[in-house]
């Protein structure tokens, strides 16, 4: 039962990742799109060099919820990587419940009412031909905690059967597979090294 639990908010955050992605490639064009004009054509669109923030808004707070899934984010490991992994799940769990939870309820409340009097006043940029609509990007930051809040019960889950030993830690994550690729560039370059001393002692 908590397995399929698990899946399925592992497919829930997955399809935020695909959101993300896809903003990240708009914001790309966005940017690209914003230089030639600028450098090429001397002109330049206020709205689209807001877009770019925007964009980047809705890739930093959804992809929060995401990060958290892989299990991305930064932490200071001076002790968490040496533990087993029923520990390390005990951590992440109390973790949950004593940090990420108060933190998505005390911000993701408190920035409704920012979001509606946006939508109230019909808020838009200040700037002559600037972004209409303010409101929609300020109404992502409870919503972002919103999905925070339902990812992190998934993440909840997760080390709960970590904990309970139904699967173990070391599936695919964004940090593994960080750590995996500064392994593999430190052989490649441990085995540079070592061609190029063969060769010199030639």
């Amino acid at each position: 039962m908590l397995l399929k639990l698990e899946r399925g908010f592992n497919k829930f955050a997955d399809f935020i990742g695909t959101i993300t992605a896809i903003t990240m490639v708009l914001m790309i064009l966005n940017v690209f799109y914003d230089v030639i004009m600028r450098y090429f054509f001397k002109s330049g669109s206020i709205a689209m060099q807001e877009m770019e923030w925007h964009l980047f808004s809705v890739i930093i707070l959804l992809g929060i919820s995401y990060t958290l899934k892989e299990d991305g984010h930064v932490r200071v490991d001076l002790i968490y990587d040496r533990l087993p992994d029923r520990k390390k799940a005990m951590i992440n769990m109390v973790g949950v419940i004593t940090f990420i939870l108060p933190i998505v309820f005390l911000v993701g409340l408190s920035s409704i009412g920012n979001a509606h009097e946006a939508y109230v006043s019909m808020e838009q940029s200040g700037d002559p031909g600037g972004l209409p609509y303010r409101w929609i990007v300020k109404a992502l930051i409870p919503l972002s905690f919103l999905l925070l809040l339902i990812t992190s019960i998934g993440y909840f889950i997760k080390n709960l059967n970590i904990y309970k030993g139904v699967h173990p830690s070391d599936d695919y994550n964004l940090k593994g597979e960080i750590e995996n690729l500064k392994c593999d560039l430190e052989q490649h370059k441990f085995h540079i090294v070592d061609i190029d001393e063969r060769g010199d002692s030639k």
